[in-house]
């Protein structure tokens, strides 16, 4: 680099950062102390819930069988629930019930469709920082919700 007129110029290092892709929200605040155990099995038990019940919504295509009839019925409506989906989505559903409807808003965003604090405060509309503490609270309700601790 070549030296500008008001003196030499300044070389900055390159610097690689190591990001695991696999690591949830939720794992990130805990590894960096900002979340308990206690908050984080919490959360970790709604999200199993969530994915057991599979209310995510699809982001393949759906490969099932045309419909044989020739009528304008439209597709199959596709396989009833199982009795396991239906108990993890009446548990989930309990679950956010009991945290409360300003507390739930956060929990899911982060804790279920995996979206980072900065990107989940901007979707609310909230200040800065804001959505660690309400994130907090609303982990501590559902640890009691399932009598953790």
């Amino acid at each position: 680099m070549p030296a500008s007129a008001t003196g030499p110029a300044i070389r900055r290092s390159a610097r690689s950062v190591t990001v695991n892709l696999a690591e949830s929200p939720l794992g990130w605040l805990l590894s960096r102390g900002l979340v308990s155990r206690l908050q984080f099995d919490a959360g970790e038990r709604l999200r199993m819930d969530w994915e057991r019940s599979q209310l995510a919504p699809r982001v393949t295509m759906s490969w099932d069988a045309a419909p044989i009839a020739r009528g304008c019925g439209g597709a199959s409506p596709g396989p009833e629930p199982s009795s396991g989906q239906l108990d993890a989505r009446r548990r989930f559903h309990a679950a956010v019930a009991s945290v409360g409807p300003g507390l739930s808003d956060i929990l899911w965003r982060v804790v279920c469709a995996g979206e980072g604090m900065r990107e989940a405060e901007t979707a609310l509309g909230w200040p800065a920082r804001a959505g660690k503490l309400v994130l907090t609270l609303a982990l501590d309700r559902l640890a009691g919700y399932y009598r953790m601790g």
